[in-house]
C-alpha cells in the first residue's frame, strides 16, 4: 500500500514539474514572439514616418513649383514678350494763309491714332507701328531684328534709313525741311546692321525699294505714306501738286552713317558724324538715273542746353528731261528740286518743373534753309519757335512757325514765293 502511494506521489510530482517547465517554455516563446512583433511595429513606424516625410517633401516641391509657375505667369502678364502701346493726337491750327479758317479763329482737328508693337520672342526682336489719319492709314515702320552681341544688331523690314542727326534733326512737331525731301525719319524696305559702342555709332543698310514696293507698287495711292519718297518725275508743264504721269522710285539703295561720341563730364557731351546715301532710280521697267545724298551733322549738350546742326545735299541725276522730282506723303503730291542743299541750326533748353501734372518743359528754336535749288530760284526757309510740355502720358507741342515755300505752311519745296506764312500749331498727344 505504501509502495503504491509513493509511486503515485512520484508520478504526481513529475507531472507537476513537467507542467511548470512547459508553462515556462510557452511564456518564453510568447515573449519572443511579442518582441518580434514589437520590432516589426517599430520598423513599420519608421517606414510610415519615412513615407510621411517623403510625401511632405513631394508636396512641398509641388507647391514650390506651382508657386514658381504662378510667379512666372504673373510676371509674364505684367511683362508680356510683345508690349502694345500707342498714341492719340489732336491739334489746334491757326494759319494766316487760310482765310476761311482764320475767320473762324482756327480749327481744332483730329490728328492720328497709332498703335505700337515692341518686344521679343525667343531672342527675335519685333518693332512695328501703324497709324490712322483722317485721310489715310499707313505703316510707319515694321521690322524684325536680332542682337548678335551687346554692340551689334541686325534689322530686316521697313526700317529707318540712317541719315543725319538721330533720332531727329529737330525738336518741333514739323521736323526740319530735310523731312520733306526724304532725308529725315524716312523708313524703307531693306536690311540694316547697327553698331552701338561707347565712342562710336555705325550703321550700314541696303534698301531694295521704298516701303510701298517701288515703282511697280500695287498700292492704291503712292501718296499714302508716312515719310516722303520720290514717286515720279515732274515733267515740263505739270503743276507742282499734280499726280505724276512718269513713275520713278528708289531702287537698290545703300546708306552709311558714322558718328563719334564724346562724354566730357556729367554735364557735357557731343557727337559729330557723317552720312551718305546712293542708289538707282527706276521707272518700273529700267533704271533711269542715280540718286546721291550726303550730310555732316553734330550735337552738343551742356547741362540743360542742346545745340544741333546739319548741312546736307542731295542730287537726282536722271536720264529723262524733268523739272524736278515728284514726292508723295500724307495723301498728296509735291515737287522738290532735283538737286539742293539744306542747312539746319537748332537750340533747345530743357527745364524740369513740378506744376501739377507737368514735369518737363523743353523750349526750342529750330531753323531750316534750303538753297541752291536746280531749276528754281527761291529758297525755302522755316523757323519754329516753341515749347514741348510733358505731363504724364500727355506730350504737347506749342509751335509758332514762320516759313516760305515750305509744305504744310502754305507752300511747296519748289515754290517761287517771296512771302512768308505764319502758322500757330498746338499738337496734343496722349502716349501709352
Amino acid at each position: 500500500m505504501m509502495v503504491k502511494l509513493s509511486c503515485a506521489v512520484t508520478v504526481a510530482v513529475s507531472l507537476a514539474v513537467t507542467s511548470v517547465a512547459a508553462q515556462e517554455l510557452s511564456t518564453e516563446e510568447e515573449l519572443k514572439v511579442l518582441l518580434e512583433q514589437i520590432e516589426a511595429l517599430k520598423q513599420r513606424v519608421v517606414e510610415l514616418e519615412q513615407q510621411v516625410v517623403a510625401r511632405q517633401k513631394v508636396q512641398g516641391e509641388t507647391l514650390e513649383a506651382r508657386v514658381e509657375q504662378l510667379e512666372e505667369e504673373v510676371q509674364t502678364a505684367q511683362n508680356p514678350p510683345i508690349r502694345i502701346g500707342g498714341a492719340v493726337r489732336a491739334q489746334y491750327v491757326w494759319a494766316d494763309y487760310d482765310q476761311p479758317a482764320k475767320d473762324r479763329g482756327g480749327d481744332f482737328v483730329f490728328d492720328l491714332f497709332r498703335i505700337d508693337f515692341n518686344g521679343e520672342i525667343g531672342d527675335v526682336i519685333l518693332s512695328a507701328q501703324y497709324r490712322w489719319f483722317q485721310y489715310m492709314d499707313v505703316v510707319q515702320h515694321a521690322w524684325v531684328g536680332y542682337n548678335f552681341t551687346e554692340q551689334w544688331q541686325g534689322q530686316l523690314g521697313v526700317t529707318k534709313v540712317p541719315f543725319g542727326n538721330h533720332p531727329y534733326n529737330a525738336n518741333n512737331y514739323f521736323f526740319s525741311s530735310n523731312f520733306y525731301v526724304g532725308l529725315e525719319d524716312d523708313h524703307d524696305l531693306g536690311a540694316k546692321l547697327l553698331y552701338r559702342g561707347d565712342d562710336w555709332d555705325f550703321d550700314i543698310a541696303f534698301f531694295k525699294n521704298d516701303e510701298l514696293g517701288g515703282a511697280n507698287s500695287g498700292a492704291s495711292s503712292k501718296a499714302d505714306r508716312y515719310a516722303y519718297d520720290p514717286v515720279g518725275i515732274r515733267l515740263v508743264g505739270e503743276d507742282l501738286y499734280d499726280a505724276p504721269i512718269q513713275a520713278a522710285a528708289e531702287a537698290n539703295s545703300w546708306a552709311l552713317r558714322g558718328a563719334h561720341k564724346w562724354l566730357f563730364d556729367e554735364q557735357r557731351a557731343a557727337e559729330f558724324g557723317a552720312s551718305l546715301q546712293w542708289g538707282k532710280m527706276n521707272d518700273g521697267l529700267t533704271n533711269i538715273g542715280e540718286r546721291t545724298a550726303w550730310a555732316l551733322h553734330g550735337v552738343y549738350q551742356h547741362d540743360r542746353w542742346t545745340l544741333m546742326g546739319q548741312v546736307s545735299e542731295y542730287d537726282y541725276d536722271l536720264d529723262r528731261l524733268n523739272r524736278g522730282i515728284v514726292v508723295g506723303a500724307y495723301a498728296y503730291y509735291d515737287t522738290i528740286p532735283s538737286k539742293a542743299r539744306l542747312y539746319t541750326a537748332n537750340v533747345a533748353y530743357q527745364l524740369p518743373v513740378s506744376l501739377g501734372p507737368i514735369t518737363d518743359l523743353t523750349f526750342y528754336n529750330d531753323f531750316s534753309l534750303m538753297t541752291n535749288k536746280r531749276y528754281y530760284d527761291k529758297d525755302t526757309l522755316m523757323n519754329v519757335l516753341g515749347v514741348a510740355v510733358a505731363a504724364g502720358g500727355l506730350y504737347t507741342y506749342f509751335d509758332l512757325v514762320i516759313a516760305r515755300n515750305q509744305p504744310f505752311i502754305g507752300g511747296s519745296m519748289s515754290g517761287e514765293s517771296d512771302d512768308t506764312n505764319t502758322r500757330l500749331n498746338i499738337n496734343i498727344g496722349y502716349y501709352f
